[in-house]
């Protein structure tokens, strides 16, 4: 039977409570808002205490008898071509544990990208699944990194043949895409399957001139965050399984066993209401937002001291595979800057967000929802500040060390480190010490230090140089780098200094 892509069970189910005039003994305690203080809903609204139920007892019944929750699953499955699809409120920072736990079991082998967001590092150091790392592909010239190739993992099974699975990220933040059909020929040749984390590939399926959706691609499961490039509520995430080399079941356990037993049914509902959208209007729409992503790079790029990164930077031997141009990345460092010093003074002047800043640019990112209105605010706050250029400098320098210095040695399973005896260090002794902490610029959230891995004295001083010119390090235990949380070293640990 087709599927009718006009329907919206949750936001239907929750329209028929609210009909319904039920009068609820039950959590949640504001009790549709009656019970909310007053200058709470006068900043917030009451239409959010409204959408705030209890998702079985309330919007479906004790037994969830009408189904509300997995008829709303199959639809967004129908339309983004998977077998199966799961919502979670808790972000793509608990879907891509579940997928992760799904494959590998405590100990075993798991090939997966060192780009990974920190959730990932997170699942590793609850599930103690043994991490090989493999490095993605770095721009020298750029300074950034792109995601590892088929070639890449490839030798990665070779020399781990008792990988039990792989992991790619894939748009990365700066919207570089992986060759995703042929990572994944390259894990099922072994039967072995494939987890994207496409957190910010949630538009993909919607228009034929994007990268290729990971399910169509041939993954077996797919992780999306609804909330980065669609229309969902923050924590909004879905994931998506195909084919037979992991069982449904057990997925679902898994995302259980990590997952609330309070969904939020005002995330559902934007879930459930973006499928929908996307699934009548989604070509359309993004139709018009590649057409304004196209305007806004091209004016962009005329204005002084910006470069605007587009597909002929970031794609072809060595880089990426493919490339989504809907985060407008702009290369600030033509005006002697960092990204952090234009990313605020476009907040601070210009009430302007943008998405990230790193050291040399900032990710203006446009979705559905931008309009030329927005384009033009947006346009005129970036002149503005090409303008203030000669007020932004000098900007602090951010020392980025080549590839083969950022990249440490994992000397033990990052939840070995995590759990294990610490202490907090200067920052000028913890050079050769093993981290016990993720060290992570934010955003976008790639860790450039994992539990386990040996510091060095150059990664320390980029991060340190970082923190001074504008890095957030939120993750760390002391944000500034002051001190460094390490392992408690043994004398045999102490690595040896060679005489001369």
């Amino acid at each position: 039977m087709p599927f009718d892509h006009g329907e919206a069970p949750v936001l239907e189910a929750l329209s028929r409570y609210h009909t319904s005039q039920q009068l609820s003994f039950s959590p949640p305690g504001h009790k549709q808002a009656r019970g909310a203080d007053r200058r709470v809903r006068d900043v917030l609204g009451d239409a959010v205490f409204y959408g705030d139920v209890l998702a079985s007892g309330s919007l479906d019944d004790r037994r969830t008898s009408s189904r509300v929750l997995e008829r709303a699953e199959r639809l967004m499955a129908d339309a983004v071509h998977a077998t199966h699809t799961f919502f979670s409120t808790c972000g793509s920072s608990l879907s891509v544990k579940a997928a992760m736990l799904s494959v590998a079991h405590p100990h075993e082998k798991l090939l997966i990208g060192r780009d990974a967001h920190k959730s990932v590092v997170a699942g590793l150091i609850l599930s103690g699944i043994q991490p090989v790392w493999v490095d993605p592909r770095w721009d020298a010239d750029r300074n950034l990194a792109h995601p590892p190739s088929a070639d890449d993992f490839e030798a990665a099974f070779a020399a781990h043949p008792d990988a039990k699975g792989a992991l790619v990220t894939s748009p990365t933040p700066y919207g570089t895409c992986a060759d995703l059909c042929a990572i994944a020929d390259t894990c099922h040749r072994r039967q072995c399957p494939l987890i994207v984390d496409e957190a910010w590939g949630a538009h993909l399926p919607f228009h034929p001139d994007l990268p290729t959706w990971a399910m169509d691609a041939g993954a077996d499961v797919c992780v999306t965050s609804i909330h980065k490039m669609g229309s969902g509520l923050e924590q909004g995430s879905v994931f998506h399984l195909q084919g037979d080399l992991i069982d449904p079941a057990l997925l679902k356990t898994r995302a259980d066993l990590l997952g609330t037993t309070s969904p939020s049914v005002l995330i559902y509902a934007g879930l459930d209401g973006w499928r929908r959208q996307m699934a009548q209007h989604g070509r359309d729409l993004l139709e018009g937002a590649l057409h304004l992503a196209a305007q806004m790079r091209e004016a962009a790029e005329n204005i002084g001291g910006f470069h605007v990164n587009d597909r002929l930077d970031f794609c072809g031997p060595g880089l990426a595979d493919d490339f989504d141009p809907l985060p407008v990345v702009i290369d600030v460092s033509g005006l002697g800057t960092t990204g952090y010093r234009v990313a605020d003074w476009l907040r601070e002047h210009r009430r302007v967000d943008v998405h990230l800043a790193d050291h040399r640019r900032i990710n203006t990112q446009l979705t559905h929802a931008d309009d030329q209105e927005t384009a033009d605010v947006l346009l005129e706050a970036l002149k503005a500040v090409s303008a203030a250029g000669p007020d932004l400098v000098p900007s602090p320098t951010v020392d980025v060390p080549p590839p083969a210095t950022l990249r440490l040695q994992q000397t033990c399973l990052p939840r070995d480190a995590f759990f294990g005896a610490v202490e907090d260090v200067p920052a000028q002794e913890a050079v050769g010490r093993v981290s016990a902490e993720m060290i992570t610029p934010y955003p976008p959230g790639i860790p450039a230090v994992l539990p386990g891995e040996r510091l060095t004295e150059p990664v320390l001083h980029y991060l340190r140089s970082g923190i001074d010119g504008g890095m957030n390090i939120p993750d760390a235990v002391n944000t500034r780098l002051a001190t460094v949380r390490v392992m408690v070293e043994r004398k045999a640990d102490r690595p040896v200094t060679p005489r001369a």
